[in-house]
């Protein structure tokens, strides 16, 4: 007889608000008239991310973390569980907010009416006419969260595998359902899921040879002594192609630009922010626990050829998407240099630091408009810091905080990854990192002086989207504070240990 699982309520209280939020969503989907149905969702999922950031703060501060040698456990709420759910949660809310706003752009939100609909076709100006909307987003980016916080919780191979699938189908789903340029949107859907499967496939057989070398499923089990040595450095190959894919390391980058342009703004700036955050804490779960396999010489390999294909292609993009979703790959590399280390405290912090201001620079985005919608070319954003000074000054401080600039958050985040890449020993990645960031500063700058120094353009600033302004307010706020008062925080993560189970 299979023992019933033990169960600890208050400690899964995040996951569990995040997961009963989600089926509600769907129940009102359902049952709620179309009047009200909008409304009703953003209310739900804004007050769910809340409850859940409030639920997670508190098992934080109660302190009772689950034992961590617990055998058969396949949650571990640890502190680095808890103190990444804090994270996509506060992310959760500001996507929401992203999703909500239906001022940017004619009164509508940024996500197709009907899916179905072909692009260009009669219903899809009716749809349009008649002011249907895609009220499925919200429960749909409510279960890519509780994706998100269990995949950081996984103690076993098949819990994160089950994560993974929760928090990417989601994702694949809300990529095409822009409301503007739709077969953009419906290839970056389509590639998103393509590659995704394969790279769940790759996890998937890696979990498999993990099990045949050790007998369990259990993340500790990778670093069980004795095995088959190829049955384990295959098993850990494969596992980590998965998870690699999903941070955006090179080689396995290629679906970032073109998924990043096509999806809608709000669904890239949740996607680059949170996913990205689940997914290291994830992938440093199993490469902490595989103590048995020298895996830091690869890691370096693939850390310093990301950092140096995603700084360079990033120089030489025009649109201002695209340049972000390289700059999120140069950012992988970056973070990557911080997990040789065997210790999470310089990663977790990187990651709230770029996870706001990738969200702020993104819902910038969203507001710069023209006629057809968002006007995403860097040469038309001539002039908006004297159009909106608000804006202007918000991206600039996202993009000082994105080339490391002191005062800024992603100044403490580069410091805290390269100290712990220098004391585990790889100095020559460190020199190598601090070069290409004085690299990556060059289009940082460059659209700075864009915003500020070229002739202006005739460009548009949806000027009465609140929440996204507010979005943008709040992260622009929060990236100079993580430069000026990093101490709490980084007393926080520094508590967050090895990860190690």
């Amino acid at each position: 007889m299979i023992p019933a699982p033990d169960l600890d309520y208050a400690l899964l209280a995040p996951l569990l608000l995040v997961a009963a939020g989600a089926l509600a969503g769907v129940l009102i989907e359902a049952f709620c008239p179309r009047g009200p149905r909008f409304a009703v969702q953003a209310g739900l999922a804004f007050a769910v991310s809340l409850v859940a950031l409030a639920a997670s703060v508190a098992v934080y501060a109660g302190g009772g973390f689950g034992p961590a040698d617990q055998p058969g456990r396949t949650v571990l709420a640890d502190r680095a569980a808890v103190l990444t759910w804090i994270a996509l949660s506060a992310f959760a809310l500001l996507g929401v907010a992203l999703f909500a706003d239906r001022r940017a752009d004619g009164g509508l939100s940024a996500f197709t009416g009907r899916a179905a609909d072909r692009p260009g076709s009669d219903e899809e100006a009716e749809a349009l006419r008649e002011r249907i909307e895609h009220t499925e987003v919200f429960p749909l980016g409510l279960f890519a969260l509780l994706g998100m916080m269990l995949f950081a919780a996984s103690a076993d191979l098949l819990t994160m595998f089950v994560a993974l699938e929760v928090l990417s189908l989601p994702l694949y789903l809300l990529c095409g359902l822009a409301r503007r340029r739709r077969l953009w949107s419906q290839e970056a859907a389509l590639k998103y899921f393509v590659l995704g499967a394969f790279s769940s496939a790759f996890f998937l057989y890696g979990a498999a040879l993990a099990y045949g070398y050790s007998g369990s499923f259990a993340l500790d089990g990778l670093g069980a002594p004795g095995g088959e040595a190829e049955l384990r450095v295959a098993a850990l190959a494969l596992m980590a192609v998965g998870l690699l894919f999903k941070v955006g390391a090179v080689p396995f980058h290629a679906w970032t630009p073109d998924v990043y342009v096509g999806a809608p703004t709000p669904v890239t700036a949740f996607m680059a922010a949170g996913t990205k955050a689940a997914a290291f804490v994830a992938l440093m779960r199993v490469l902490f626990a595989a103590a048995e396999t020298d895996w830091k010489p690869l890691v370096a390999v693939i850390a310093t050829t990301t950092m140096l294909v995603g700084s360079l292609l990033a120089i030489a993009q025009s649109d201002v998407k695209r340049m972000l979703a390289y700059s999120s790959v140069a950012h992988a590399g970056f973070v990557l240099t911080g997990v040789l280390d065997g210790d999470a405290a310089g990663v977790l912090f990187y990651l709230l630091a770029y996870g706001l201001a990738s969200m702020g620079a993104f819902a910038v985005v969203a507001l710069v408009r023209d006629a057809g919608g968002e006007a995403t070319a860097a040469a038309r954003w001539a002039g908006l810091g004297r159009e909106s000074p608000v804006l202007g000054v918000s991206f600039a401080v996202f993009m000082l905080s994105f080339a490391g600039i002191p005062l800024t958050g992603g100044f403490i985040g580069k410091w805290a990854v390269f100290a712990e890449a220098a004391s585990a020993g790889y100095a020559w990645l460190v020199v190598l990192g601090v070069l290409l960031s004085a690299v990556a500063a060059f289009f940082y700058v460059r659209m700075i002086s864009v915003v500020f120094f070229a002739d202006p353009d005739a460009l548009t600033v949806a000027s009465g989207a609140r929440l996204t302004t507010g979005v943008v307010v709040l992260a622009a706020v929060g990236t100079v504070i993580l430069g000026i008062v990093p101490g709490p925080v980084l007393e926080l993560v520094q508590q967050a240990g090895s990860l190690v189970p």
